[in-house]
C-alpha cells in the first residue's frame, strides 16, 4: 500500500523517496556527461545540454530531501493510539509546516467540523505560531471562525481529540466535507 501525505510514516518514504531521485538523477548526468565526451571527445555536444538540462529535477530533489531530512515520522504506536481514541475524527500525520518565516514540524492534526487540534512533539515548532499560521491560511482560504490550537504535549493533545470524538459520537454531527477540506489546506502548506 502507498502511503500518502498526511498518513502516519510519510516523512520516511518521502525521504527515501527524494534520496533515490536526487542519486539516480545525478548518476544520469555523471553517464549522459561521460557518454558524450567518449563519444565525441568534446564537451560541445547535445549529450551535455541534456546533462545539464538532467541537473534541474535532481537538484530540486536534492534541496527538498535536505529540507525534509531533518524531521522524523511519527511514531507508528503513538499514530495507532490517536486513530484509535479519535476515530470519528479527520487526522493527519507527519506534517512539516511551512511559513515565510520558519518550518514547523508537526507530528499529528485531528479536525472536527470547525476545530482543529495539532501535536508538535518537536522542540524547535513554537505551538502557538503554528496555530496562527494554520489558522491565518484557513482564514485566507474562506474558513472564517476555525479554532486552531497546537500542543507541545502529547497527553493535553489526545485527551482533547479524545473529547471531540466523545461529542461527535454522543451529537453524530460531523461535516465530513468542511473536514477534508481543511484537512487538505493544511497538507498543502506541509512539505
Amino acid at each position: 500500500m502507498r502511503i500518502k501525505k498526511g498518513q502516519a510514516g510519510y516523512l520516511s518514504v518521502r525521504k527515501k523517496s527524494l534520496g533515490l531521485q536526487a542519486l539516480f538523477g545525478f548518476i544520469l548526468v555523471a553517464v549522459l556527461l561521460i557518454t558524450g565526451y567518449m563519444r565525441t571527445q568534446s564537451r560541445m555536444n547535445l549529450f551535455t545540454v541534456l546533462a545539464v538540462l538532467g541537473c534541474l529535477p535532481s537538484a530540486k530533489a536534492l534541496t527538498e530531501w535536505i529540507a525534509v531530512l531533518p524531521y522524523n515520522t511519527i511514531e507508528k504506536q503513538i499514530a495507532e493510539e490517536i486513530l484509535e481514541k479519535s476515530s470519528l475524527l479527520t487526522t493527519a500525520f507527519d506534517m512539516v509546516i511551512t511559513s515565510r518565516d520558519k518550518i514547523m514540524p508537526v507530528d499529528a492534526v485531528v479536525i472536527s467540523n470547525h476545530t482543529v487540534f495539532g501535536y508538535a512533539g518537536n522542540p524547535k515548532t513554537q505551538p502557538e505560531e503554528a496555530a496562527k499560521h494554520i489558522k491565518n491560511i484557513l482564514a485566507e482560504n474562506r474558513h472564517v471562525g476555525v479554532t486552531v490550537k497546537v500542543f507541545a504535549d502529547y497527553v493535553p493533545f489526545l485527551s482533547r481529540a479524545e473529547g471531540l470524538n466523545s461529542i461527535i459520537e454522543v451529537n453524530h454531527s460531523a461535516d465530513r466535507k468542511l473536514e477534508e477540506e481543511i484537512r487538505r489546506i493544511i497538507l498543502n502548506i506541509s512539505m
